[in-house]
């Protein structure tokens, strides 16, 4: 007889434990090589986790809503109908390790894991299929086979995007969405006075209700954010203000709004091609050295709608064009608030963007993430009164930028010199985000 333990994985090198967020499977069901069996929230997202032998799911020591230090059983498989009760029996006796039986019986040191990475990136693993759970039950409403679908996924993975988008093959071509074209088209030269109109207010993520003098326990994705902040207090940091006019900004943003390009898209990409003149403002820091990165990732910081915070990556942000980057970070921001982001897509970051100016904030200071060399904090544009080269008064829209950088690698000089390039791009050439 054989008896296997479904241990709670890391699915990030960050997470100490993880929640169980719902069970695939129920005690009794037959369990495939590869399917599905429960579904795990980590740090900042929910993951599938696949069970790597074939059998029967027997007993469930950790129910959905609990949490379980990662490497922790949190159920038992074996392999025929009849060791369920003797699992069960187990389970009960408190031997998690070695279930009662008349000889001694080895146990499987894991069971479960997240999901494979393939190399060669086909959504096929040892001759199954990769299917997310979601994308299974929309096969299943639409009556699609899923062997005949390429997954478009991490490694593969058929997504729920996949079985939609073979869903409305079929249907009329004017329904499908237009792509937006490659360059803002010229146009008459608007009139200067007219201030652009500001951006409607952003809406504030909600926060948990709670009754006064209660204590409400951090959510996993607050635990994640308390351990990077407590990680970041040992790096000495250093933080530099300046002051960009953003009229030129702003009218591009008007031009090219209704094409589906966002503020933030257009501030990550100014960034993003920032960095390429200033690679050690996009490195990190370690033991051995300065590493710089290959990559230009553009992490934003989002607020999640339950008091959590996540840095959805923007990848080579500064080779993409300014609408896929806005597509891009529109789906992004989807699903990291539906917790369906890979974590390729949140921990690969090389350089923060944190901007409160959608919510009206002026200015502050961001705090460093753990394993990157800096990150730019933006504030709000507004009218100020200046003075012009000429000796005389006028109007101009302004923000404030702070950038926080981890000062073992990153000078005064070297923040100062970005900032300033990161001004003239914005002040003098914003057209050429287009391009």
């Amino acid at each position: 007889m054989s008896i296997y333990e479904v241990f709670m994985p890391a699915l990030s090198s960050t997470m100490t434990e993880g929640k169980i967020v719902s069970w695939v499977k129920s005690p009794g069901d037959k369990v495939e090589k590869g399917e599905t069996v429960v579904v795990v929230e980590s740090d900042k997202a929910d993951m599938d986790v696949e069970s790597f032998y074939e059998g029967y799911l027997a007993h469930i020591l950790v129910p959905a809503g609990e949490s379980a230090a990662v490497g922790n059983a949190i159920a038992f498989i074996v392999e025929t109908e009849a060791e369920i009760e003797a699992a069960k029996s187990a389970a009960n006796s408190g031997s998690a390790a070695a279930p009662a039986t008349a000889a001694p019986v080895p146990v499987a040191a894991t069971v479960a894991t997240a999901i494979p990475t393939s190399q060669n990136g086909s959504n096929h693993k040892d001759g199954r299929l990769v299917v997310s759970p979601r994308a299974r039950k929309l096969a299943k409403e639409f009556k699609i086979d899923l062997k005949t679908l390429k997954g478009s996924g991490p490694y593969g993975r058929i997504v729920a995007e996949d079985v939609e988008a073979a869903a409305n093959q079929g249907k009329p071509a004017a329904t499908a969405p237009v792509a937006p074209p490659p360059s803002v088209p010229t146009t008459t030269p608007v009139a200067p006075p007219t201030p652009p109109s500001a951006p409607a207010p952003a809406p504030i993520p909600a926060v948990a209700s709670a009754v006064p003098g209660q204590v409400v326990p951090l959510t996993t994705f607050q635990n994640a954010v308390v351990r990077n902040m407590v990680a970041t207090l040992s790096v000495p940091v250093f933080r530099v203000g300046y002051t960009i006019t953003t009229d030129g900004l702003d009218k591009l943003y008007k031009q090219i709004k209704s094409k589906g390009v966002t503020m933030t898209a257009l501030l990550a990409k100014a960034v993003a091609v920032t960095l390429q003149k200033h690679p050690l403002i996009n490195a990190s820091y370690s033991e051995q050295g300065i590493v710089y990165h290959s990559d230009i990732n553009i992490s934003v910081a989002v607020a999640m709608d339950d008091g959590g915070l996540i840095t959805p990556v923007l990848k080579n942000a500064d080779l993409v064009d300014i609408y896929s980057v806005s597509r891009t970070w529109k789906s992004l921001v989807e699903r990291a608030r539906a917790k369906q982001l890979q974590p390729d897509e949140y921990n690969s970051g090389t350089f923060t963007v944190s901007n409160l100016g959608m919510f009206g904030v002026d200015t502050f200071d961001a705090i460093l993430p753990p394993g990157q060399g800096a990150i730019l904090a933006i504030g709000a544009s507004r009218p100020q009164l200046v003075a012009t080269p000429d000796g005389l008064f006028g109007v101009k829209q302004q923000m404030q930028v702070n950038i926080t950088a981890d000062h073992r690698i990153i000078y005064g000089a070297h923040a100062a010199a970005f900032l300033q390039d990161l001004a003239k791009l914005i002040e003098t050439n914003p057209q050429s985000l287009t391009m």
